[in-house]
């Protein structure tokens, strides 16, 4: 394989994986604190996806000021989730809220398919994502080096307001305990529903770049990146934000390479990360930064 190939391979690695990356972020946050899988996740890509959509599409908004409004619709959409479907059940069996989030997802779906109709819907790219740029002597579009940059400006920004700021120290103490945190006068209802509109606009926002990279998109479109994200979160440890983003970016890695040295594998792609979901469960259920922590009954 020749230099120019193998620089292509990786940042397409780098980029897909970043993309992982950011939806890890919302498995791990939530799961951080509620010690819940919020299977609705994934679904939250395909929202902001359709917002930017119908943004530019039906309203003819600028792109950029149709991706803002819809990360922000994102966020409420995310927080609405949480207020009707897992906030009445904090104190259920934890088999509920389970169901609760499967349930959700399939009619975020469903409801996606009356809406916005079944049929795939193109995107629109803006000027400056149309076109190749030379790297190295690697010719490759704008988008493949954009989505780590952004990557990383957003969990940079995630990681100061988690370790520097009064609202990520209270994230940081309901993960330790709720009810202790409560007492001491925290507003911990409002810190959970904070969670859930960072981690549902990191969706948005990878959903929102997955739609540029693969420009279509329809109602199902978050199920296999969520997929592929949720064993990203439990390989770099679930709970954990930079075990998400090493999660994330190391799957992309083994997807794209992969299939780059061993071409006849390329119709097993999905079943990679699943397989590694089982590996990481068989040899190291707490994943590569994560620490063992008690079930909240």
């Amino acid at each position: 394989m020749s230099l120019e190939l193998f620089l292509q391979h990786f940042f397409n690695a780098l980029t897909l994986g970043s993309l992982y990356a950011l939806i890890a972020i919302g498995y791990t946050m939530v799961y951080g604190i509620l010690r819940l899988i919020n299977f609705a996740h994934g679904d939250i890509l395909m929202v902001g996806a359709y917002f930017v959509f119908f943004g530019t599409f039906a309203f003819g908004l600028p792109w950029a000021v149709a991706a803002v409004i819809a990360i922000v619709g994102a966020s409420l959409f995310g927080v609405l989730i949480e207020r009707v479907a897992y906030r009445p059940l904090r104190d259920a069996p934890r088999i509920s809220a389970l169901i609760s989030a499967i349930a959700v997802s399939f009619f975020i779906e469903s409801l996606a398919v009356v809406v916005f109709t079944g049929l795939p819907r193109p995107v629109l790219q803006p000027e400056w994502l149309v076109g190749n740029w030379n790297v190295m002597g690697v010719r490759m579009l704008p988008l493949t080096l954009i989505v780590p940059g952004i990557t990383l400006l957003l969990v940079s920004g995630l990681l100061w307001m988690v370790y520097h700021t009064k609202p990520g120290l209270a994230m940081r103490a309901i993960s330790k305990d709720i009810e202790t945190t409560r007492l001491l006068g925290v507003k911990v209802d409002g810190i959970i529903a904070l969670t859930f509109a960072i981690g549902s606009a990191l969706a948005a926002a990878s959903g929102i770049m997955w739609a540029l990279r693969y420009p279509q998109i329809h109602p199902y479109m978050g199920i296999m990146p969520g997929l592929k994200a949720f064993v990203a979160a439990v390989f770099g440890g679930i709970g954990s934000i930079p075990g998400a983003v090493v999660g994330g970016i190391v799957l992309g890695f083994i997807e794209i390479m992969t299939i780059a040295f061993m071409p006849e594998l390329s119709g097993y792609r999905d079943a990679f990360a699943f397989v590694l979901l089982i590996l990481v469960l068989l040899f190291k259920p707490t994943g590569l930064f994560g620490e063992r922590l008690q079930e909240k009954i």
